[in-house]
């Protein structure tokens, strides 16, 4: 993540964003930065919702696509990059993103003669940068935290 300076730290005391009591200094409050903090939709789900993210998951549940989608959370790449990043052949890498691109998880553009892919859904970078750091604490036996 880049750091970024949060716009409460200017804040004065006449601005929202401080805490102060009578008398008191003025006390910032800490305010994540938008990209980080979790919006979750907070309606439960019905069957369309659950049948959506079901295919997502059934999308994310071959350890090939799942690495190419962790590649794309850290930006965007050609078929090229990701083939040499996930070591996996040419013709297997362009099958998985054809798939993701058809699910809806991945967007692609022309750039030339080469055609670069993206993943452009907080909500999905998300959710597989969790699901490999879970990972993480199973293979390497880290205690569990939030």
């Amino acid at each position: 993540m880049s750091e970024r300076a949060d716009p409460a730290d200017a804040a004065g005391p006449d601005d929202p964003t401080t805490d102060a009591g009578a008398g008191a200094e003025p006390r910032t409050r800490v305010v994540p930065p938008a990209h980080a903090v979790s919006r979750e939709h907070g309606r439960t789900p019905g069957a369309r919702e659950l049948s959506a993210a079901a295919e997502v998951f059934a999308l994310l549940s071959d350890p090939t696509r799942l690495h190419l989608l962790w590649l794309l959370t850290r930006g965007e790449a050609d078929v090229s990059a990701l083939t040499e990043a996930c070591g996996a052949a040419r013709p297997a890498v362009s099958q998985h993103l054809a798939k993701l691109r058809l699910g809806g998880l991945v967007q692609s553009r022309k750039d030339g003669r080469r055609v670069v892919y993206a993943m452009p859904d907080g909500h999905l970078k998300r959710l597989v940068v969790e699901a490999i750091s879970r990972a993480d604490h199973v293979v390497s036996g880290e205690p569990w935290h939030d």
